[in-house]
């Protein structure tokens, strides 16, 4: 699936956290500011995709049971560029991705549902450097049908006794920090 955003950061978010937001003063009470932004990933509403830019994306999310995990495919792992420790999102049933400026208690044109268990999750990002693979773009560098994703977005159970999640916004530690 495809997703934008023209406010510089995707995000993956439980919508019925968000149902008091429906027009941009709403929109900006909870989430102007990265203080705001940070309170929602502590309490695992919203699970930041954040590389900085503007733009359109390519976010495979996947979700896996305690018994199956998600994982990244072969394919996948032999393009992954870094992988983010794990966001904790809790679902009542279903995930939006969009961008940031599409967060809403309902889904917009341009963002995405994905059915995700009722509990508590661990989310896992990865960004993979799609355009390593031959044959991923077209003469124009634009990905070409079938290829990889920007984004693997892996959404498992979270064990008991899991240590502590990341509430960066910045969704990738920095090189060398």
């Amino acid at each position: 699936m495809a997703v934008a955003t023209d406010a510089g950061m995707l995000v993956l978010w439980d919508p019925e956290r968000f149902e008091a937001v429906v027009d941009d003063d709403s929109w900006e009470d909870e989430l102007l500011e990265d203080e705001d932004i940070v309170r929602h990933i502590q309490a695992g509403a919203l699970v930041p995709l954040n590389v900085g830019g503007d733009g359109v994306f390519g976010v495979l999310v996947r979700s896996g049971t305690s018994a199956a995990p998600a994982g990244l495919t072969e394919r996948e792992a032999a393009h992954q560029l870094v992988t983010a420790q794990p966001y904790l999102f809790v679902s009542r049933g279903r995930a939006l991705v969009g961008g940031i400026e599409d967060v809403r208690g309902d889904a917009s044109d341009g963002v995405v549902e994905h059915p995700v268990s009722e509990g508590r999750h661990a989310v896992v990002v990865h960004l993979i450097d799609w355009s390593a693979e031959a044959g991923s773009q077209d003469d124009a560098g634009r990905p070409v049908p079938g290829a990889l994703p920007d984004f693997v977005v892996l959404i498992n159970p979270a064990q008991p006794g899991w240590g502590a999640f990341r509430t960066a916004v910045q969704t990738f530690e920095a090189p060398n920090g």
